[in-house]
């Protein structure tokens, strides 16, 4: 396999992999694209690889920017903007997890407290609903605290061990 083909290969299959991560494929590929490339590459570049207008490129840039993945640099005597990926994995991991966090666990947290704090009445169907969602709201809690342990490594030392057992 030649390196266009094996690049190509690459983009397309993250792209694919971020639709089942519930991101869109371009935001994906655009991501896997500036990752994996040695240097900054411009919009236009992006553009004219993944085949995807300007309108397209500009709005998921924006949105891996958001994340705080990918990063806007500036050239000296360019007018053009280049943009370049988190190349660090351990930090990637830890911006994608607090975003995931923020966008999909959170939400469902207040949802979960909301449904399991109504008064029930004496049903056994209130009162199992409630007993449920409860049980609901505590485990995902405690997993939302876990990961929100696991994204602070930098100081966590119990989170270096792990990373260091998984290496």
């Amino acid at each position: 396999m030649e390196f266009k083909e094996a690049k190509n290969k690459f983009v397309q299959t993250w792209g694919a992999l971020g639709s089942q991560w519930g991101i869109n494929k371009t935001m994906a590929q655009i991501h896997a694209l500036l990752m994996v490339s040695n240097e900054a590459v411009s919009m236009e570049d992006i553009m004219d690889e993944l085949q995807i207008s300007r309108g397209n490129a500009s709005m998921n840039l924006r949105a891996l920017m958001d994340w705080g993945i990918v990063y806007k640099e500036y050239k000296v005597g360019e007018r053009k903007e280049f943009f370049t990926a988190e190349k660090d994995l351990d930090e990637l991991a830890v911006k994608i997890s607090r975003e995931r966090s923020k966008r999909e666990i959170k939400p469902v947290l207040k949802i979960l407290k909301e449904v399991s704090t109504f008064e029930a009445n004496n049903s056994a169907e209130e009162k199992h609903f409630v007993d449920q969602t409860t049980k609901l709201y505590d485990f995902v809690l405690k997993a939302d605290n876990v990961l929100d342990k696991i994204t602070e490594y930098k100081d966590n030392w119990l989170t270096k061990l792990v990373v260091k057992i998984m290496k």
